[in-house]
């Protein structure tokens, strides 16, 4: 028998090592169902999948652990990573080269052309996108819908008439995890339903200080602190799915959350339209306020090459971009995938993705990374839960403090 195991000391052979080692942060329920995907279609090519999950739903402990591998001369065979974290690495010449594959494939003519800014470098292939989340989704437990009478609320104040009526029930209103990136993620869709995509692009995408100072800024802040008051006394710190897990058995009426929170709903054996129902975050019909979970494939060994390629591709096929998202909650990352598999929230979703590229309305979440650098969406993160979290006292010092912290982080 060759000495050819890796791991027990034996050096490793000449052959491609036919080993995938992924990085991700997929550990709750619906996630790692979706993974699963993935591992089942290089499983039949013969590939050895490796798993190195961290938990955390925003990706925080995975990009420490990630950096660390990096640093020791050990990277992953690819990692899931959010988009202007694949550039910092992209720009310090630390990512592979998957271009061929990605010209013989055409991925260029089916990928929105906003998410090709995070996928290549100087016109190189280094990064996949395998979906296309949005945050401005809320989650509503049918059953509890029922009870209360409630009816689907198209605007800020009808949202906060539901809310009102849960209460008056005795249902928690709104399910949330009190963490920094959560409560950031919902801003994002309180924003643009309080100002409007236009507004949200000045203050958001632009960083324009005459919009991040303006009163309907304020209004925001205004708006958030009265989602504060729907939620249960129990959230600080809760992870997101926890979150999940109170609508879907019906102690809270609803969650604000990416639309991963799908993948969680199917996981319990759920369905969209009989036992949850999905509407876009009232104000915010017609937009998609993007994220994306990307794989970056980085410098590797020759003998590891073929691996990537291998999980590039599968990660690329319709197949995959169909089966997984099914899973994941969220749409394909390749427009020209049919909505033949997807429930009644995924072909909305993939129409949605499809008309808001098309009208202009298609933006990046600040919460997750598809807005602005790290630096600046840590600051923001910040602000937002010190005022979600009464630290900060009015939405005056709000506005006052997240255009400080965003000029000391840009």
């Amino acid at each position: 028998m060759a000495a050819s195991v890796l791991g027990f000391g034996t050096t490793a052979p000449a052959a491609d090592i036919k080993e995938v080692q992924m990085l991700h942060w997929w550990t709750s329920g619906g996630e790692a169902a979706a993974l699963n995907v993935l591992k089942q279609d290089l499983g039949k090519e013969g590939y050895v999948w490796k798993d190195v999950p961290v938990a955390g739903g925003g990706g925080a402990g995975a990009m420490t652990t990630l950096k660390a591998m990096v640093a020791a001369g050990n990277p992953p065979t690819a990692s899931q990573i959010l988009g202007y974290f694949a550039l910092d690495y992209a720009e310090a010449g630390k990512l592979g080269d998957i271009t061929a594959l990605a010209t013989k494939e055409g991925w260029a003519k089916v990928i929105p052309t906003a998410l090709q800014k995070f996928t290549t470098t100087n016109g190189k292939w280094d990064t996949v996108p395998v979906n296309i989340h949005s945050v401005n989704w809320i989650w509503l437990n049918k059953a509890v819908m029922e009870k209360i009478g409630g009816t689907e609320p198209k605007t800020f104040d009808d949202f906060v008439a539901l809310l009102d009526k849960a209460k008056a029930a005795g249902v928690v209103p709104l399910a949330l995890g009190g963490q920094p990136w959560q409560e950031a993620t919902m801003f994002d869709s309180v924003i643009a339903s309080t100002g409007g995509i236009e507004f949200y692009k000045k203050a958001i995408i632009d960083l324009d200080e005459t919009a991040l100072k303006s009163d309907t800024m304020k209004k925001s802040f205004d708006n958030l602190a009265k989602l504060r008051s729907y939620t249960d006394p129990n959230y600080a710190g809760r992870d997101w799915n926890l979150a999940t897990a109170m609508v879907i058995r019906g102690d809270a009426l609803v969650q604000v959350m990416g639309d991963w929170a799908k993948g969680e709903f199917r996981a319990a054996n759920k369905e969209a339209g009989k036992d949850f129902i999905c509407y876009r975050f009232p104000g915010t019909d017609g937009a998609v306020i993007y994220n994306t979970d990307m794989f970056a494939f980085f410098n590797v060994p020759a003998d590891r090459k073929a691996a990537q390629t291998a999980l590039a591709d599968a990660a690329m096929s319709k197949s995959f971009q169909s089966a997984f998202n099914v899973i994941k909650g969220s749409v394909p990352a390749r427009m020209d995938v049919p909505d033949t598999d997807f429930d009644m929230c995924g072909k909305k979703g993939i129409a949605d993705v499809k008309s808001a590229n098309a009208s202009g309305k298609f933006v990046g979440s600040l919460a997750q990374n598809y807005a602005q650098p790290p630096a600046v969406a840590a600051a923001y993160d910040d602000v937002v839960t010190k005022f979600f979290h009464g630290e900060i006292k009015t939405s005056d010092v709000a506005v006052t403090e997240l255009i400080k912290a965003i000029n000391n982080a840009k």
